[in-house]
């Protein structure tokens, strides 16, 4: 079920990406859809995990490589859910509200869209049970928290934040990836409980955890990557209090949480962890109270409090644990809810500097006392939630030994500056303040657009609950210390609101009273009612500035020196590569034993490898481009004649296929280019150049022959063919291998197929920018017509048969010769011939017809294919056959690849026709006056 919501988030965020303009009204209820079912469906299974039920669910893919998604429901990923769902769906009523006046309906889908996805993505992160997809949805987070945070992309602030945020974060996890790889290779499973379980403690595995702390703390902002989140501010208020309070910045703890408990015992991991958390700690808190944008100063205040969650999961003992997850709830209730509140006030005023806000609270009551409750949790004062989740971290932390007493002193330093930046933000906020220099409160923002209900609400109900969670403290312990126990058997939570009068309550005392002193000692000698100034920047983006451009100079310069601008000396250098690479295998494995070769089968393949070897020496000699087009078309068809000889049909009809559409592809390109070629500019003398040819011939042809006489294993020839039919319900055993028994490279194959294919038109239309503005399919397909009348009579007639003939290849291909490459070929020939033809009626074709669409719905279906299977309990695109029965028709032998196919042929047919029509529009726009592009 909880993969199935998962689904659902992606599935909504899709509709209302693809289908936003005409929701219209209806975006935000398609997106709080599946937020709202995951909330309720969660909380539907609480009973149950209190009673220790834990929900476990695993589709395999490749059980070879230990690959397969994993969902596991225990406590800790109950409680991470509900959070998820709980504050995305508060978010999204509020976002309802804050977007409702947007001028720009783009910017409102989205941000709807790809807020659904990254809650889907985020949500799929806390119940993951492998390591593997825990790092597909930490991975998903980082990109969709780029685009999230880059919403606003003509604000160059916004563009440089979202970068940033994507670069230390994805390079965080890419580290992440090495790490999961040596400890995967070190206790020999991918399996979360598993590996807990066996906590392998080689070199290996410890050079691992390294690494996977490091992505955690890339993603958490722990120093010293601390300097991506408040940059991150740049995104709109909801963006900021669901990712960078309540979610994506949780991810870097769910991490430190669920890995400590079992490697906290490895010597090195409490000191690291208390010193990277109590440096964050405190470094955020000095930042936070040096700061005059309210967003900033809490999110310097989000990077300190981060800092103190690191430390107490990071400590691994029951307790600390324990009131780790306290403080996690509690964080993410208060602080989602004072980034909701900055966000009214802004809404409200038009501003969120705090020098520039001055009686707020008297004008807006009731967010002001929604804010303050948040603010008095966010401190740690009773009756909130903040308050006993705070104790019970002191009182674990005092109980602990040397590293716990180190990590308490640098809590309670941490903690005095949490109350200073609490107290400062609350009253720049909310107070009624008057400047020092005039003596009047003309500068100060005004109230323009009071906040409305929905507005309101969410920040309201999220402090009830931090009151609420106070009061009911001891309840809310005993569920809470199910999802410390998840963590580590020996946790348990006692949470009290009066916990007596004890040494945590002592030191509770010290932090208000030294906070609220700091803060007035900052509020007297800090506090100017002046114009805003530009923040200065912190050391870590200094830091990241002067890498990345240092990156970015030392790119140019190799650039310089690698990249000529030759294409023959490009063409040089690979090939030479690939000769010294190959050659050297070949020579030092003697080149293989070619046994007794033979020249020819027949009399017939005799004489097409010679037609086509002599076809290929005249290319040489080609002195016009056209011809040197036809001659390569020959040798390419005499392949084709060469794999029907030898019974590969496949293949061959593959190989026509290509042959033709790349001749259409060179005429297309030719065009408008000279008839004949110019002198080529001498980057080599003529011998080294003949001599590279002769080398790279040599090469390849004593490659092909030694690979074709080595020894090849049966067992696995004879098993495909015997497997073919009874298992995969196929005949044809080219294609049963391509969509089922190798159906994973081919995913990966015509996922590059259609990238590349999207690369090559956007290249070749961001070069046709300087010739003029860009033109509708329809208009373009209308201007590149032979207008040729035999040409485009004859296209109207074949195309209709051609379509059939190519869905009936596409269809059969399970069984006999075809498949949906070689179906979706045909038919993209089909679709290019006619458009080529350039009749009227192809104006209509073009309109209807989206290779953008027929490409993603290639994708979709060929992905949802292997997802279906995994939800049916088999291995990712394992076939399944069906037999239908149809009246008047009979029983139909139908298997799960078909889809696949029909995918595949689908996708085909878009990438041939994206790319040969951008091609012919680029060569006639050219054409206009003759220049060559």
């Amino acid at each position: 079920m909880i993969a199935v919501l998962v689904l659902a988030h992606f599935v909504a965020g899709s509709v209302v990406l693809v289908a936003g303009r005409t929701l219209r009204r209806w975006i935000f209820a398609v997106a709080i859809a599946p937020v709202l079912g995951a909330l309720i469906t969660v909380a539907t299974l609480v009973p149950g995990v209190l009673d220790g039920d834990v929900g476990f669910h695993r589709y395999r893919w490749i059980d070879g490589l230990s690959l397969a998604v994993t969902i596991r429901l225990d406590g800790f990923a109950t409680v991470m859910a509900l959070v998820v769902a709980g504050i995305g769906a508060a978010v999204l009523v509020y976002a309802w509200s804050y977007f409702s006046h947007d001028e720009s309906p783009a910017r409102v889908v989205r941000f709807a869209g790809f807020f659904t996805l990254f809650a889907g993505a985020m949500l799929g992160l806390v119940v993951a049970g492998d390591v593997w997809t825990l790092f597909v949805c930490w991975e998903l987070t980082s990109v969709l928290s780029f685009v999230l945070i880059g919403l606003d992309d003509h604000l160059p602030s916004a563009r440089i934040a979202a970068q940033r945020a994507l670069l230390v974060t994805g390079a965080g996890g890419l580290v992440m990836l090495g790490g999961i790889v040596c400890l995967v290779h070190a206790s020999g499973t991918a399996d979360l409980e598993h590996l807990f379980a066996i906590a392998p403690t080689s070199a290996t595995a410890q050079v691992g955890l390294v690494m996977i702390l490091i992505g955690a703390f890339a993603k958490s902002a722990q120093v010293p990557f601390h300097f991506w989140l408040p940059g991150a501010m740049a995104a709109p208020t909801p963006v900021s209090a669901f990712l960078h309070s309540a979610t994506m910045v949780k991810a870097g703890v769910v991490v430190v949480a669920r890995f400590a408990p079992a490697f906290a015992s490895i010597g090195w991991w409490r000191p690291l962890l208390v010193i990277v958390g109590g440096s964050t700690m405190l470094v955020g808190g000095v930042a936070a109270l040096r700061r005059d944008d309210a967003k900033q100063s809490l999110a310097f205040g989000t990077v300190s409090q981060l800092g103190f969650l690191v430390v107490l999961f990071g400590i691994g003992e029951p307790a600390a644990t324990a009131a780790g997850v306290a403080m996690l709830v509690a964080h993410a209730l208060f602080k989602s809810g004072l980034f909701l509140a900055i966000g009214a006030v802004e809404h409200a005023t038009g501003s969120r500097d705090l020098r520039r806000l001055s009686g707020v609270g008297r004008s807006l009551p009731h967010l002001a006392v929604a804010a303050g409750l948040c603010t008095l949790s966010m401190i740690g004062l009773p009756p909130l939630i903040g308050f006993v989740g705070k104790e019970s971290a002191l009182a674990a932390l005092a109980e602990g030994e040397r590293w716990s007493i180190v990590a308490l002193v640098v809590v309670v330093v941490g903690s005095i500056l949490t109350t200073a930046y609490s107290v400062r933000l609350f009253w720049a906020m909310f107070a009624t303040k008057r400047s020092k220099v005039d003596q009047s409160e003309n500068h100060f923002a005004r109230i323009h657009h009071p906040p409305n209900v929905a507005l309101t609400a969410p920040i309201t109900v999220l402090a009830l609950l931090s009151l609420a969670g106070g009061v009911a403290a001891s309840p809310l312990g005993t569920r809470l210390s199910v999802a410390a126990e998840s963590l580590d058997g020996a946790a348990s939570a006692h949470l009290a609101l009066w916990p007596g009068i004890h040494l945590p309550l002592l030191l509770s005392v010290l932090i208000v009273v030294a906070g609220a002193g700091l803060a007035l000692v900052v509020l007297r000698t800090q506090w100017r009612p002046a114009p805003p100034t530009t923040r200065d920047s912190t050391l870590g983006e200094r830091a990241y500035g002067r890498a990345y451009n240092g990156l970015l100079d030392g790119a140019k310069r190799i650039t310089r020196v690698t990249q000529s601008g030759s294409l023959p000396v490009y063409v040089a250098v690979i090939f030479a590569v690939i000769v010294a690479a190959i050659g050297f295998a070949l020579v030092r494995g003697a080149g293989g034993d070619w046994g007794d070769p033979v020249a020819a089968d027949s009399v017939l393949q005799a004489a097409v490898a010679l037609l086509a070897g002599v076809m290929a020496i005249a290319v040489v000699a080609a002195r016009r481009r056209f011809v040197s087009v036809l001659l390569l078309g020959g040798v390419g068809q005499g392949l084709t004649v060469l794999f029907l000889l030898y019974g590969a049909p496949d293949l061959a009809l593959t190989q026509f296929m290509i042959e033709t559409l790349m001749i259409v592809a060179f005429v297309l390109v030719l065009r408008h280019l000279p008839t004949t070629y110019s002198s080529p500019p001498m980057w080599a003398p003529k011998a080294l150049r003949i001599a590279l040819s002769v080398a790279v011939g040599v090469t390849f042809a004593w490659f092909a022959l030694s690979a074709g006489s080595g020894d090849r294993p049966t067992d696995v020839t004879d098993a495909v063919e015997h497997l073919s039919l009874p298992v995969a319900g196929g005949k044809n055993v080219v294609n049963v291998t391509i969509v089922d028994f190798r159906g994973v490279d081919t995913m990966g194959e015509i996922t590059v197929f259609a990238v590349a294919a999207l690369g090559v038109a956007n290249l070749v239309t961001a070069s046709r920018r300087g010739i003029g503005a860009p033109v509708s399919a329809a208009t373009r397909f209308s201007r590149i017509g032979a207008q040729s009348m035999i040409f485009e009579q004859v296209t109207k007639m074949i195309f209709h048969i051609t379509l059939l003939v190519s869905a009936y290849v596409a269809l059969r291909g399970h069984n006999a010769p075809g498949g949906g490459f070689a179906g979706g070929l045909i038919a993209g020939a089909a679709f290019v011939f006619r458009l080529l033809a350039g009749d009227a009626s192809n104006r209509q074709v073009a309109t209807r017809l989206s290779p953008i669409v027929l490409i993603g719905t290639g994708m979709l279906l060929a992905i949802g294919t292997g997802f279906a299977s995994l939800v049916a309990g088999n291995e990712f695109l394992e076939t399944n056959v069906f037999d239908i029965h149809l009246p008047g028709v009979g029983r139909i032998h139908f298997p799960s690849a078909a889809i696949f196919d029909i995918g595949v042929y689908l996708l085909v047919i878009g990438v041939v026709i994206i790319v040969l029509s951008h091609l012919a529009a680029r060569t006639h726009s050219a054409g206009a006056d003759g220049a060559v592009t």
